[in-house]
């Protein structure tokens, strides 16, 4: 019988870096991706062909929307007499793509009786995913719906602030 015990030593925690941000996050995506990645390995020059493999069910999220701290001032044009207010928000970007390690896992791994088991290969199968679900959301139009929410938000907290005409966009 045998048994494990993992031990974690606590460290001191060091803030690196503090950045303050304006953004409006308006949209929020849950992606999932299946990532089925294989390394091939030749062996006895060539002779012999096999493979260690992963197959990797990724969960994601993605946020987008405005960065208001690139506003200029141009971009803000209100006239409180007459009521009428213009706003031309900065083009929605995405602010985050990470994997959900909570909902990420290994489906299935195998290496074959010959292959080299690749130690990396999930690290690799992660970075993967990563990438994949950013550009999986950007095709499913996150951010014209990042725009298009912000644009509804902005706009109304305008119209509370006493402005009835109010036209808000996202540069392109």
């Amino acid at each position: 019988m045998t048994s494990s015990v993992t031990i974690v030593r606590p460290t001191p925690n060091v803030v690196v870096a503090v950045r303050d941000l304006a953004r409006l996050e308006t949209t929020t995506y849950h992606v999932e991706r299946v990532v089925d990645l294989r390394d091939k390995q030749s062996r006895l020059f060539g002779l012999i062909e096999s493979e260690d493999a992963i197959l990797l069910v990724a969960a994601a999220r993605v946020s987008a929307g405005g960065d208001l701290g690139k506003l200029r001032n141009e971009d803000v044009v209100a006239d409180p007499e007459t009521g009428v207010a213009r706003i031309v928000l900065p083009a929605a970007e995405v602010f985050h793509a990470a994997l959900d390690n909570e909902r990420t896992f290994v489906h299935s791994r195998s290496t074959d009786w010959l292959a080299k088991r690749e130690m990396h290969l999930e690290s690799k199968a992660r970075q993967a995913a990563e990438r994949t679900v950013r550009e999986a959301a950007l095709e499913a139009g996150i951010l014209d719906r990042a725009c298009d929410n912000a644009q509804r938000t902005v706009a109304s907290f305008v119209r509370s602030l006493g402005y009835d005409d109010v036209r808000v966009t996202c540069a392109p």
